[in-house]
C-alpha cells in the first residue's frame, strides 16, 4: 500500500465521497477477494477513512484464499482494525453475531476476472461466483448486512447496436456454450441469487457491473488489455492487438470506479443493479494504442495478430455503459478522462513492472 500513485489514487477516492462515507462509520465490512486488485482499494480507502474521516472507525474483515492474489496481494501487511482471513468462499465462513460480531457491509469481490484465467480454470469461476455468492447471501440474511455483489459488464454478452451504450434494463445476447459462458453465465446466476433473496427474504442487495476498470494494482501477469499493453511497453516490445482491433471498449479509471462502488454499497436501492464505468470515449484497441503512445511520449510498434488458444473466443464487438441510473440514484460521475488514466497507469508500471510477463 506503500505506492505512491495508489496512497494519492486512495485520497482522491476519500475526497470524492465526501459525506457518503460516514455511511461506514462504526460499521462492520466483511470483503471477499480482498486482496485482489478491487480489494486492496477497498482496505487501502478504508484504512484513510478510519485515519482522517470517519467519526468512529469501520472494522474490515478481508477474506480471500490467496490463489490468485499474486505478489501484489502477499506484500500486504497489519492495518490497524483490519482483520485477514484465508478462506475460499466456496465454502461456508462460520461468522457467529455473539462470537465473532455482527456485519454490516458484505462486498462479494471474489471471483476470477481475468479471460486467460477463467479459461484455465471454468469450474472454480462458476464455483466462486455461484456457490460463493450462495453462502455469503447467507450470512448477509442471518445478519441482516447490505450484501453487493460484483457482477460483469459480461453479462450482456455482444449487444447490438440499438442497446449501445448498454442500460441495465438490457437483458444480454449471451451464450451458455462456449468459451466464455462460465464467467458469463456464472454471473448472471450471481445476480439471480441475489433478487431471490432480495425478493423472498427482504435482504438488501445490489448488484455492480464493472466496466474495464483499470489503474495501478493490476498484475502484470493479468493478460487483459491494460496490465498487456503496460508489459509489452515496458520490455520493449511490440503491442499485440487480437482480432481486427476495431473492437470497441471504455475504460474506467480505478478512483472513479471506486467512487461508483462504494455509493452503491452505501446507498444503492435494495434489488437494484448498477452499471459502473466511463461512457467516454468508446475508442477501438487501435485507438486505444495511440492513446497508450500519447501517455507513454513515444511511438510504440504494433502487431495484428490472431486470437491465442488461451483466449476465449467470441470476444463482443462494443462495450459501452449508460450511467444515467448510477448518476440519479447514486450521484456517480466519472471524472478521470482517459488520457489522465493513462499516464498514470503507465507512470506506476514503468516503475513496477519487469517487462518479462
Amino acid at each position: 500500500m506503500s505506492d505512491f500513485l495508489l496512497k494519492t489514487d486512495t485520497q482522491e477516492i476519500a475526497d470524492a465521497l465526501g459525506g457518503v462515507a460516514q455511511s461506514f462509520a462504526g460499521k462492520t465490512v466483511m470483503l471477499t477477494g480482498g486482496r485482489g486488485f478491487l480489494g486492496r482499494y477497498f482496505t487501502a480507502v478504508f484504512a484513510l477513512l478510519n485515519e482522517t474521516v470517519l467519526e468512529r472507525p469501520c472494522k474490515v474483515i478481508v477474506l480471500d484464499n490467496l490463489i490468485t492474489a499474486g505478489e501484489e496481494g502477499a506484500k500486504i501487511g497489519e492495518i490497524e482494525n483490519v482483520t485477514f482471513i484465508e478462506h475460499d468462499v466456496i465454502k461456508p465462513l462460520d461468522w457467529d453475531r455473539d462470537k465473532d460480531g455482527g456485519v454490516d457491509f458484505i462486498i462479494h469481490a471474489a471471483g476470477i476476472a481475468s479471460p486467460f484465467y477463467y479459461r484455465k480454470y471454468p469450474l472454480e469461476t462458476l464455483d466462486v461466483a455461484i456457490t460463493g455468492t450462495k453462502n455469503m447471501l447467507g450470512l448477509a440474511l442471518r445478519h441482516q448486512a447490505r450484501f453487493t455483489f460484483f457482477s460483469s459488464s459480461e453479462i450482456y454478452g455482444d449487444p447490438d447496436a440499438k442497446h449501445v451504450p448498454t442500460p441495465e434494463s438490457y437483458r444480454g445476447s449471451v451464450a451458455a456454450q462456449g468459451p466464455r459462458a462460465c464467467y458469463d453465465e456464472s454471473k448472471r446466476v450471481g445476480e439471480t441469487l441475489c433478487y431471490i433473496f432480495h425478493e423472498n427474504n427482504g435482504l438488501a442487495t445490489n448488484t455492480l457491473r464493472p466496466f474495464n476498470v483499470f489503474g495501478p494494482g493490476m498484475q502484470e501477469t493479468d493478460y487483459r488489455v491494460m496490465p498487456n499493453f503496460a508489459n509489452r511497453i515496458k520490455g520493449g516490445h511490440p503491442l499485440k492487438v487480437y482480432g481486427s482491433g476495431g473492437q470497441t471498449r471504455t475504460f474506467c479509471y480505478i478512483t472513479d470506479a471506486m467512487n461508483g462502488f462504494l455509493r452503491v454499497i452505501a446507498s444503492g436501492v435494495p434489488g437494484e443493479a448498477y452499471n459502473i464505468g466511463n461512457p467516454k470515449p468508446e475508442i477501438s484497441m487501435l485507438d486505444l494504442v495511440k492513446g497508450m503512445e500519447k501517455a507513454a511520449g513515444r511511438k510504440l510498434d504494433c502487431n495484428i495478430v490472431e486470437y491465442p488458444d488461451s483466449y476465449p473466443a467470441d470476444e463482443p464487438l462494443r462495450r459501452c455503459p449508460d450511467i444515467t441510473k448510477a448518476r440519479r440514484q447514486v450521484g456517480f460521475e466519472p471524472a478521470v478522462d482517459l488520457d489522465d488514466g493513462l499516464k498514470r497507469f503507465l507512470g506506476w508500471t514503468d516503475k513496477t513492472y519487469t517487462g518479462d510477463a
